[in-house]
């Protein structure tokens, strides 16, 4: 059923004060839940466990939900309140939760728990369902490996259309999703695809050799999933397989999966462009020392940094004691040089990101930043002008005016050029964040400015 945001939120905080009493309805708690998605259900159970006092609550839906059910709500949850959950369940409630999960959500579960936990919940599964287990588990986290699923469906090399069909009938309800087919030959190697459009068309008799689409996008096992996320977007596929090194199919990325991975990458180097290191969490649940610890260092940093803007403000004393109009300006130029730095590093960094910049377009890029950075700075320049000839007459304006180009320009092009740096030194270019951009560029921007006003006003003077 599907609900608009303010109905759904009704529900939610019925759903919400019924589990919070001392002896809640088990059929009303039936007939909302039969009414409310998966997704929108852990958001409440997410809701509760975070209060250590409703843990029991949350059980408590858990408990009237079917398994497959109940597993489905469970995939929704972070990774804290899965354990939290777990903790609570015997081993034989875990195991068939574990049993009704996608294969990628099994693997990333199981790997929260710890050793002991493993071990004797591995001991009590089936032969196959815990070497399928142990090796999704095994794979580094950030690859391709560590976010596929083993749950596809898979066609022999050699089969009819008929057989193909007959397949796909077999393995479906265990599937990931049965809209792409993948043909293996018989040492399991990936050799072709096909939609289920075009099996579902094609004649019985046909061989799905002859219908399969031979040349098939995949990505190694150890791909980093941020490349794997890419390819998904720029190819536009529903799912991108994934094989090992000799060439053999071992899982899926779905594309949801995908998405996942591009709103945490995205989120990362977001957080990483404001100099906060990586949460473990939202940011509405991480702890406070934890953010604390993230966010300090770098801004401990940076303040001795601007160290040097007030070590070259006070040698430049005499120039400022010349023309006192000169300190109105300071604020203004240098903001301006560190905004137009931090736009170009966020262009170059999102740009890189994507794929659509690398390390061999610097040149280009350079140029280009050089035309719009000026055209950028004379505009400000002629803007701002008329204000310092009020101020401090046509000297200032002078002054002011050429500072704003030049400042402009030099922080634009460090403000581009540093992705690249950080790129070339095997260094993320997220890093190249607005407050490092902007220190620098404040730092610089003070002796911009005040070189050019000692250079006009000591020829104004003579």
């Amino acid at each position: 059923m599907s609900l608009n945001d303010e109905t759904l939120q009704e529900l939610k905080n019925e759903l919400l004060d019924e589990l919070v009493k001392e002896e809640p309805s088990k059929a009303l708690l039936s007939e909302r839940l039969s009414e409310i998605r998966s997704a929108d259900i852990g958001e409440v159970l997410e809701e509760l466990i975070e209060d250590d006092e409703e843990l029991p609550a949350a059980l408590s839906v858990l408990d009237i939900l079917s398994t497959e059910r109940a597993a489905n709500v469970l995939g929704y949850l972070p990774g804290e309140s899965q354990l939290e959950v777990v903790g609570e369940l015997s081993d034989t409630q875990v195991l068939k939760l574990l049993g009704e999960m996608g294969s990628d959500e099994r693997a990333d579960l199981f790997n929260l728990l710890d050793e002991d936990r493993r071990e004797a919940l591995l001991r009590r599964m089936a032969h196959q369902e815990r070497e399928d287990l142990k090796r999704l588990s095994s794979y580094e986290e950030g690859t391709a490996g560590a976010i596929m699923t083993s749950d596809y469906v898979a066609i022999a090399s050699g089969m009819t259309v008929s057989q193909a069909m007959m397949r796909v009938r077999q393995t479906a309800p265990d599937a990931e999703t049965v809209y792409q087919l993948y043909v293996l030959d018989s040492e399991g190697q990936l050799i072709g695809t096909m939609s289920l459009r075009q099996l579902m068309v094609a004649r019985p008799g046909a061989l799905v050799d002859d219908i399969m689409i031979k040349d098939v996008i995949h990505t190694p096992v150890d791909e980093e999933q941020e490349e794997v996320a890419r390819i998904v977007a720029r190819y536009d596929l529903l799912a991108l397989p994934v094989v090992d090194a000799d060439g053999r199919m071992v899982g899926i990325v779905t594309h949801d999966d995908a998405m996942d991975v591009a709103e945490s990458e995205a989120t990362e180097d977001i957080h990483k462009g404001m100099s906060i290191g990586q949460l473990e969490d939202g940011v509405s649940r991480v702890p406070l020392w934890s953010l604390y610890r993230k966010r300090v260092f770098w801004l401990v940093l940076l303040v001795f940094a601007n160290l040097f803007s007030g070590a070259g403000i006070a040698y430049f004393e005499d120039t400022i004691a010349a023309q006192v109009a000169l300190v109105f300006f300071l604020p203004l130029l240098i903001g301006s040089g560190g905004n137009a730095g931090a736009q170009a590093a966020t262009l170059m960094v999102r740009g890189m990101a994507t794929g659509d910049v690398g390390v061999k377009d610097w040149s280009k890029m350079l140029g280009r930043e050089l035309l719009v950075a000026g055209s950028l700075g004379l505009t400000m320049a002629l803007a701002v002008a008329p204000i310092g000839v009020m101020r401090g007459g046509e000297a200032v304006g002078m002054i002011v005016a050429l500072s704003m180009v030049t400042i402009v320009i030099f922080g634009s092009i460090m403000g581009m050029c540093l992705p690249f740096l950080l790129e070339r030194f095997k260094v993320d270019p997220a890093t190249a964040s607005a407050p490092l951009v902007t220190t620098l560029i404040d730092a610089t921007g003070v002796l911009i400015y005040f070189s050019i006003a000692t250079a006009i006003l000591a020829d104004v003077s003579m």
